[in-house]
């Protein structure tokens, strides 16, 4: 596969979709060398192409997944590629099973002889197969959603490694409370990855920070001073109790 073809796609599978004529712009080439690059990975079913678009055929692990990443898909984007500016070649990083978790794993893979450990099966499938990455898949036991592992077999793989980075997210902020998620064994991981990693990354794009029909109820572990957050939109000053003690970087789109 040529460096072009690899490139793109890379770029159709994070996406999700994407114009020709975008990404032309964003490869700074011509509109019709896309064309003749993708010609051959349309005919051998890598990506499909509608209407002057190319479409990821890169399958979801299930509806409720689906329906996660395919919202506020941009803002998702951003972030994750703020976080594969962030983590260096040769980092170590602990990652949940969010959405936008899911994305920065996409993003994880332009980088170098990573090593990674988590519960997501889609995190986990995304990076292994990398040349010069170690991942740890965390668990044995997948829920059906999400894919996602959370049986003591999952604990006792992250609870033995150190990490350079913890990669979370969250359902909803709250100024009060903090971040929040929906069930406690989400907080269970989440604090097991923080406890062994050197730096905590929090990746929440701005609609997490309106209210949501489902209101969560279990708290994240606090963040600690100088930890991350990263997001697609500056943050209003009613959270500033929350994030005042982050480094927060804001994703550009």
């Amino acid at each position: 596969m040529s460096k072009y073809e690899s490139r793109i796609l890379e770029i159709v599978n994070l996406r999700g979709s994407i114009s020709v004529l975008d990404l032309a712009r964003d490869l700074g080439v011509s509109d019709q060398t896309i064309r003749r690059v993708v010609k051959p990975l349309v005919e051998r079913g890598d990506l499909s192409k509608v209407h002057g678009a190319l479409v990821s055929n890169r399958s979801a692990l299930d509806p409720p997944f689906l329906a996660r990443m395919t919202h506020n898909r941009p803002a998702k984007i951003a972030i994750a590629r703020e976080v594969a500016t962030l983590v260096k070649d040769g980092d170590s990083i602990a990652i949940d099973t969010g959405s936008t978790s899911a994305f920065a794993a996409q993003a994880l893979r332009e980088r170098k002889n990573l090593t990674v450990v988590t519960n997501s099966a889609f995190v986990a499938s995304t990076l292994a197969m990398i040349p010069g990455n170690n991942v740890s898949m965390a668990g044995t036991q997948l829920r059906d959603h999400d894919g996602a592992a959370f049986d003591r077999s999952a604990f006792e793989v992250i609870e033995r490694m150190q990490v350079d980075y913890a990669l979370l997210s969250a359902s909803v902020v709250d100024a009060q409370k903090g971040f929040l998620v929906h069930e406690q064994c989400e907080v269970d991981i989440a604090t097991a990855m923080m406890r062994n990693a050197t730096h905590t990354i929090m990746a929440v794009d701005a609609s997490k920070f309106t209210p949501q029909d489902r209101r969560p109820a279990m708290r994240q572990p606090n963040l600690g001073a100088g930890d991350f957050l990263i997001t697609d939109k500056p943050v209003d000053p009613a959270f500033a109790g929350v994030v005042s003690s982050l480094k927060v970087i804001i994703a550009k789109g």
